[in-house]
């Protein structure tokens, strides 16, 4: 027989500061009105206020689970105003319900059947942390959501050898075709690849080789209070404005840098380094040189 919310997912979250108490009240007023709709089996939170880092900044972030019969005919947006007004509501690229509210949080807002919603939670194991699983779910009115929540409670880093192989053979890809793109001239999109592909790479390196992967999945994340100055300083080097000039440099610095990590990752780890390789796209990324081929 369906029950509602066991009472041990009334477990209290980490004291939040007090500019994320709008925040908390939120989803107070998030967990109520769940509760007063029978379509909602279940809502889990992810992101900063499970992990206890939340502040004014926040977003609202929650899984809907919402029973199969009804969910077709489901409005979330509709759901979703009942919290506060909104600015904003639309699907997003990923197919997220986005919204802003009227005092300008941000929310996103999966809704899924509960069924395969709630199977799908075995698979974000190494991606979603859930370190208090009983206070990320506001609602479960059936008992598996809690307890698909409780595998998310242990933190699992990334397996260092596979992982760091990975990102070594991709900065080198993605690097050449940085130096590619640079000498046709397209020095914009050189600027984009630096900043949107390969810095994230670089930092997820970093990250592996200093045990700071908490914030993986956007790993640009605390990074000033997560990794050592000198880290934060390399790579504020392979930043820098789009002009022709400042994106050479900056590349130059990036693959420098990425050379560096991929080296102590290979000493620590035994992964492989194409060593003629790495030479060429330096060659390729020097002023004059143009990408070898």
């Amino acid at each position: 027989m369906p029950h509602t919310r066991p009472t041990h997912a009334r477990t209290a979250p980490a004291p939040l500061p007090a500019d994320a108490l709008p925040l908390d009240r939120r989803i107070e007023s998030l967990r109520a009105t769940a509760e007063a709709d029978p379509r909602v089996e279940g809502v889990l939170l992810y992101g900063s206020w499970t992990l206890g880092e939340a502040d004014a900044h926040s977003d609202l972030d929650a899984c809907l689970y919402v029973r199969e019969e009804d969910v077709g005919a489901f409005d979330g947006r509709e759901f979703v105003e009942r919290l506060a007004p909104l600015k904003l509501a639309y699907t997003n690229m990923y197919g997220i319900l986005a919204v802003v509210f009227d005092d300008l949080m941000r929310g996103e807002f999966h809704v899924e059947p509960t069924g395969p919603g709630i199977a799908e939670i075995a698979t974000w194991r190494g991606q979603v942390h859930l370190p208090r699983p009983e206070a990320a779910v506001l609602l479960d009115r059936t008992g598996r959501l809690t307890a698909a929540a409780r595998e998310l409670a242990a933190f699992t880093p990334p397996e260092p050898v596979i992982t760091a192989q990975q990102l070594t053979d991709e900065l080198a890809n993605w690097t050449l075709m940085l130096a590619h793109v640079q000498a046709r001239g397209e020095h914009a999109r050189a600027h984009n690849l630096l900043h949107a592909v390969i810095a994230p790479l670089q930092l997820k390196l970093c990250r592996l080789l200093r045990g700071s992967t908490a914030h993986w999945l956007t790993p640009s994340r605390a990074l000033e209070a997560d990794l050592p100055g000198a880290d934060v300083e390399r790579y504020a080097t392979t930043t820098g404005p789009l002009t022709s000039e400042a994106v050479r440099t900056a590349a130059a610095n990036s693959w420098e840098w990425s050379r560096e990590l991929a080296a102590e990752a290979a000493d620590r780890w035994g992964t492989r380094l194409p060593l003629g390789l790495h030479e060429e796209i330096a060659g390729a990324l020097a002023p004059g040189g143009g990408p070898m081929g």
